[in-house]
């Protein structure tokens, strides 16, 4: 799955400063399929992160203020980019502009990052699951390139779900993303999982992850442990579709997980900027 880089082609398109948002660089831009892509800017000198928060991103509009959506950001920490993953909305109001970015475009930074889905917002464990669908996909990919995460759990287990194969960003590129970053190739290669799937197409595996989890199949090789989700041992993160993190909410609490925030650490965390 080899997803498209936009080349410039046009004169690269900037825009007015204003005092609320920092004016960051459009570095690459990848369109993946028809609905989804991914872009980096760069990174302000100012600009500091945790793995897996979101900040705004934006662009200006005619006659008012310019128009910001969060985005979580998808580079670790330590990047010397930010690196997001976007859906396309033909009519959406930031997205259907933002999707024809080029390199050397102009796009707003919010200059305060925040966020729970962060390690400072988990009790310790042994196993970390990041259950995802669609672009929620992101801020999993920051935190899988973190070492912090490799030093506090024993496994990190990503679980993408997706409609279609297409969807399925950063598929062929997963592995590599980890075997080539120095910071933690060694580490990642015993202890990083990555577990796709794919609802609506063909695929090897097929079945939503609530489906997995009931028959235990999620837990077979390469996951080892336990046939089951465990509040002692187990921490969970979730982001992606409202349906899809309010369904799982409510089956971990049942299984004794209790939600964690960064003033007061849990078993699971879910990010709330996101969720109706």
């Amino acid at each position: 799955m080899t997803a498209p880089t936009v080349e410039a082609t046009r004169a690269p398109a900037l825009i007015p400063e204003t005092p609320a948002f920092l004016n960051a660089k459009v570095l690459w831009v990848r369109h993946w399929n028809e609905h989804l892509f991914s872009f980096a800017i760069e990174r302000p000198s100012t600009f500091r992160f945790r793995s897996g928060e979101f900040v705004m991103i934006g662009l200006p509009q005619e006659g008012g203020k310019p128009i910001m959506r969060a985005y979580s950001i998808a580079s670790p920490h330590y990047s010397e980019e930010l690196e997001f993953l976007s859906i396309k909305v033909e009519d959406g109001p930031l997205t259907s502009k933002l999707q024809l970015i080029q390199p050397g475009d102009e796009v707003y930074l919010g200059k305060k990052p925040t966020g729970t889905l962060v390690l400072d917002a988990l009790l310790p464990g042994k196993r970390l699951f990041m259950f995802s669908t669609g672009t929620g996909l992101a801020p999993f990919l920051s935190l899988m390139r973190d070492p912090d995460v490799y030093a506090a759990y024993e496994q990190v287990i990503v679980v993408h779900s997706v409609r279609r194969v297409s969807d399925l960003a950063y598929h062929d590129e997963m592995v590599g993303l980890l075997a080539e970053d120095p910071l933690i190739a060694d580490e990642a290669q015993t202890q990083f999982h990555y577990i796709p799937t794919v609802t609506r197409e063909p695929f090897r595996t097929t079945r939503r992850i609530g489906a997995l989890i009931e028959d235990a199949s999620l837990f077979g090789h390469p996951v080892r442990g336990e046939q089951k989700l465990n509040p002692e041992t187990d921490r969970a993160m979730l982001c992606g579709s409202t349906e899809m993190i309010k369904e799982f909410a409510v089956m971990l609490e049942a299984n004794g997980f209790e939600e964690g925030a960064n003033s007061k650490p849990g078993t699971f965390v879910i990010e709330r900027a996101f969720v109706g």
